[in-house]
């Protein structure tokens, strides 16, 4: 099916293998991910999360046969999501987000599709949300998180400036904010002081907004420890160009911190 002409959303193909299941889901937004989205489902499938929460691929139009239909239900996704339009991580989040809520999910995870990230830990973000938590932010810099094989600059460029500068933007502490890892509860988005189905959300911008916005506006946040492991040799899996990629985050924290997403 193929929804279009839906403002603040991108045009997206949908193909639901299984009906919901669950109370929430888990959105995975990729493009190519090849081996390390196929690695990142067979241990979630190990961990049998699907029991927990809908499985739904936010694809950008992967052209590596990592999206295969056969493949994709063997290894119990619920629903693939495609993108057909403009726009980077901000408008396949903003596709999930839609849908999901559109299906009915009480509360929504995200996690980066690149097998880095723990997905086995997300019965604890659920947990969370059974608890009335709005916004919940996955860290491995809390106790009982682990940060493992983390590039140096990545180290430094978190803890000395992106969480300061979004701690400061949410009004309270965030120890991991790149991090994609994180829940958010139907209530949260769809709070008319948020909107997050807005065009100016193109690539990182709604990621940095939505960690600040429900602290900002009185809703319940917190972290919760997990485990992000970059691979020991090789290219690091990542989305963001050193130079170029890390100016346009820098420019989309400042937009942040002066409110320039915010609903109005």
């Amino acid at each position: 099916m193929i929804y279009e002409n839906i403002e603040g959303v991108p045009k997206f193909e949908c193909k639901e293998y299984r009906k919901k299941e669950n109370k929430y889901c888990v959105c995975i937004p990729i493009i190519n991910e090849g081996e390390r989205i196929k690695k990142e489902l067979q241990r979630a499938q190990e961990a049998n999360i699907s029991k927990y929460a809908d499985i739904i691929i936010c694809d950008a139009d992967s052209t590596d046969g990592s999206t295969e239909d056969s493949l994709l239900k063997s290894l119990s996704v619920n629903t693939l999501l495609i993108k057909k339009d403009v726009g980077r991580q901000g408008a396949q989040l903003r596709m999930g987000l839609w849908w999901a809520l559109k299906r009915g999910y009480e509360g929504i995870i995200t996690i980066d599709g690149n097998n880095k990230d723990s997905i086995e830990d997300v019965p604890n973000f659920i947990k969370k949300l059974e608890e009335g938590y709005d916004f919940v932010q996955g860290s491995r810099f809390i106790k009982g998180g682990k940060a493992i094989n983390t590039p140096f600059i990545r180290l430094v460029s978190v803890k000395l400036i992106h969480a300061p500068i979004i701690s400061i933007t949410a009004r309270k502490r965030f120890t991991d904010t790149t991090n994609a890892y994180r829940a958010y509860s139907k209530k949260y988005l769809l709070d008319e002081k948020v909107k997050p189905f807005r065009d100016i959300f193109m690539t990182y911008e709604l990621l940095a907004y939505l960690s600040v916005r429900a602290s900002q506006i009185g809703l319940k946040t917190c972290e919760i420890p997990v485990t992000r492991e970059y691979p020991k040799e090789g290219k690091t899996p990542t989305k963001i160009s050193f130079i170029k990629g890390n100016s346009e985050l820098m420019k989309i924290l400042f937009c942040n911190l002066f409110g320039k997403y915010n609903a109005e």
